[in-house]
């Protein structure tokens, strides 16, 4: 179990812990954010910004800014590979070659290489999983997501919580949300152009907007008019900072996937999805033709294994008492954002 008297947990006062906890979304798209931010916490301006750019710099906050929507924005599949373990490392560094792929992660599994392809349409998607199968020669399992039930990775982390939100009762929204493999964006030029400038965060400054108004030669109302837009499309996520949760120590982290009933699926994904130490709930498809059965996924974030493994065998007796397997990463082997040039045609 991580220790919550490490080193990060040791450079913040409560102020800053209020930051984090209370700033992960729900930032106004508002020229001064520095400012509202201030006013809530009873600091100024400066005061607010100079936090933010400590934590920043100290790892706690990735970024701050927008968390963008791959899905929504491309065409985005979860994909799986069986690297033979005298081949692992070559075939993780042919992967990791490509732009599209923001996401590789070791896991405890025969499928042992797990990568997130996100791409401008479908067909350059599925070209970029060929080619990977022919450099390979790994047969690759393609799992787009198909219903959305719950993702998010917004959840305190100044606590001494075992496992994610375990000191939040109330669950979440987890209404069955469709999901297009055909899926564009559908964006201005404009709106493109704004998507590269803000895809590694905001700049850390009074007036972030601003700077990016500048960046585009562009009057900062139409930025904040084009943000707003895209959260309201659902392109932009949430604003605010970005956590860094495996420093925070959350580093026990447990994709399950799980065999449930076609008929089950929505009734059951959806409950899965509004218990509060799920923190993402999702269905993808099977493939029987690769010996693959599963068709909804879950992730539990935690510091503890051991709660980790709790929660799960009570998913497992309460909630879905189903054939499930639990595969735990053992190794980050890439973390990007996804690349938005290629996902708006750039």
């Amino acid at each position: 179990m991580s220790s919550l008297s490490g080193e990060w947990r040791e450079s913040i006062d409560d102020v800053d812990a209020a930051i984090i906890d209370g700033y992960q979304s729900g930032v106004p798209v508002a020229e001064r954010p520095f400012r509202h931010i201030g006013s809530d916490l009873g600091i100024d301006e400066d005061d607010a910004l100079e936090r933010v750019s400590r934590l920043h710099d100290a790892g706690i906050v990735r970024r701050f800014g927008a968390v963008l929507n791959p899905p929504v924005i491309g065409s985005s599949t979860l994909a799986a590979v069986q690297a033979p373990d005298d081949r692992f490392d070559e075939v993780a560094a042919i992967i990791n070659e490509y732009r599209q792929v923001n996401h590789n992660y070791a896991r405890d599994h025969e499928w042992n290489m797990w990568f997130v392809v996100t791409a401008g349409s479908r067909a350059t998607r599925d070209e970029i999983l060929a080619e990977i199968e022919a450099r390979t020669g790994c047969a690759v399992l393609n799992l787009p997501m198909l219903t959305d039930y719950y993702i998010d990775l917004e959840f305190p982390v100044v606590n001494a919580d075992r496992f994610a939100r375990e000191s939040i009762d109330a669950g979440t929204d987890s209404s069955a949300t469709r999901m297009s493999e055909e899926a564009t964006g559908d964006l201005s030029a404009f709106d493109a152009d704004l998507l590269l400038a803000i895809q590694d965060g905001f700049p850390l400054s009074r007036t972030p907007y601003g700077d990016i108004a500048a960046r585009l030669e562009a009057d900062v109302e139409d930025v904040l008019e084009s943000i707003g837009r895209l959260v309201d499309n659902g392109c932009i996520k949430r604003i605010g900072c970005v956590v860094n949760h495996v420093v925070t120590g959350f580093d026990s982290n447990c994709m399950v996937v799980w065999d449930v009933p076609d008929d089950h699926l929505d009734a059951w994904g959806e409950r899965a999805g509004g218990l509060p130490y799920v923190t993402l709930c999702y269905h993808r498809p099977r493939r029987p033709e690769q010996g693959w059965s599963y068709n909804l996924f879950t992730m539990i974030h935690g510091r503890d294994p051991d709660a980790v493994d709790a929660k799960i065998d009570e998913l497992a007796t309460d909630y879905l008492p189903v054939d499930h397997e639990r595969l735990y990463s053992t190794e980050t082997l890439k973390q990007t954002g996804a690349r938005y040039e290629e996902l708006v045609g750039q």
